[in-house]
């Protein structure tokens, strides 16, 4: 295929996206389709487990404290709503959300939504138990019945088979050791020597970003201005229905028993979800916010459960969901990397961008990530303003 820097070239195109997580199958698919070349690099295979976009359950939501990221979400239902019918897949299970807890701020969610005309209801305690009797509550708690559990697994699987069709190439077992300046574009090496030509590139490399950083040849100062990024051991726990007539996988145009659950009180932050396809819809599945020990990056995670971590989330069970059995039947852990504002990072410097949706925000966003990026490259740069670098740092960093 030709050589560059005296090295030979394996493939080129104009555009190599590394990694085929929801962000970088999402980027794949979108320049795909808008008729660009485009490889995909993958360290392992899509939606890995050893990534951030494996298993059948995310959450799918609108609350948000700001009028801005809802109307993202606004924008990107539409684009799964086009994966639906692209894929003739059904990626996103209704199920509706709760949002509860003093420092969740129920009320303030409410008006968000409000602004932009999301379908919601503002209900008291006492409301909210009657019409869930499996959930305690200790305040105003906020319904939108238009959230739901993203089949995150299948949805990769989908962008990139749309992205292939459209005709981009894809590499498993590519794992990047580094992106230098070549002569015109960039020269991707990987590992095992293997290389690969682009003019462009996008680095969606989720919790492996951080160990990437040093190998890709960006400007000093845009380095210097991007945020840190803590990356998180995270721990999830599976819990049975106390009633077993929640249990089982719904039929195609059903809802979940269960809705999702945000809680974020004084003395802990937790989320909850139907436990989706994997789990056969027989369970929630529940994990503390930003409750797992920090790594220095993906490279360093050990799959070891926190015990300690484990008898907060039970206790929250215990506590706050009488519906469920206390006694995790599955558990596992998974990736979460942060930045100090929670927000997304879609920025670049000369050829390459950094598409890292922090936070947990990537999967709710995933087809209009590829958009973002799309509109980034393109020059149009609609929308994306708000994520780019600023340098952030956490408090005593």
């Amino acid at each position: 295929m030709g050589t560059s820097e005296g090295l030979p070239v394996h493939d080129s195109a104009r555009f190599a996206v590394i990694g085929a997580g929801l962000s970088g199958a999402a980027a794949a698919w979108r320049l795909a389709q808008s008729g660009e070349e485009v490889i995909v690099l993958e360290r392992d295979e899509p939606a890995s487990a050893l990534g951030s976009s494996h298993g059948s359950a995310r959450i799918f939501r609108y609350a948000y404290p700001d009028p801005f990221s809802v109307g993202l979400v606004v924008r990107a239902k539409g684009g799964w709503d086009e994966l639906e019918a692209a894929s003739g897949q059904r990626l996103i299970t209704p199920s509706g959300s709760l949002d509860c807890g003093v420092v969740r701020d129920p009320r303030g969610l409410a008006a968000a939504l409000a602004s932009e005309a999301v379908e919601h209801e503002l209900l008291t305690a006492g409301d909210a138990k009657a019409r869930w009797p499996q959930i305690n509550f200790d305040g105003e708690v906020l319904w939108h019945p238009g959230a739901g559990v993203i089949d995150a697994e299948s949805s990769v699987e989908a962008m990139i088979d749309l992205a292939q069709v459209a005709g981009a190439r894809v590499h498993l077992g590519w794992d990047v050791e580094s992106v230098r300046r070549a002569s015109s574009g960039y020269l991707l090496t990987s590992t095992n020597g293997d290389t690969v030509h682009a003019e462009q590139v996008i680095v969606a490399a989720g919790g492996w970003l951080p160990a990437l950083l040093g190998g890709l040849d960006l400007p000093s100062a845009f380095v210097d201005a991007l945020p840190q990024f803590e990356v998180r051991q995270e721990n999830a726990f599976h819990f049975l229905y106390r009633d077993t007539a929640d249990c089982g996988e719904t039929p195609d145009d059903a809802a979940t028993t269960w809705p999702t659950v945000i809680y974020k009180g004084e003395h802990i932050q937790a989320y909850s979800l139907p436990g989706g396809r994997d789990a056969q819809f027989r369970g929630q599945k529940v994990a503390e916010y930003n409750g797992g020990r920090v790594i220095p990056s993906a490279r360093a995670q050990d799959g070891r459960i926190d015990p300690q971590n484990r008898k907060r989330v039970v206790g929250f069970v215990e506590h706050f969901t009488p519906g469920l059995l206390p006694t995790p039947y599955a558990e596992t852990t998974c990736l979460f990397t942060n930045v100090p504002r929670e927000d997304m990072i879609i920025d670049r410097a000369e050829g390459i961008t950094i598409l890292s949706p922090c936070s947990g925000q990537g999967a709710k966003f995933a087809p209009l990530l590829g958009e973002l990026v799309l509109d980034l490259v393109s020059g149009s740069e609609r929308a994306v303003e708000r994520f780019r670098a600023a340098g952030q740092r956490f408090a005593g960093v």
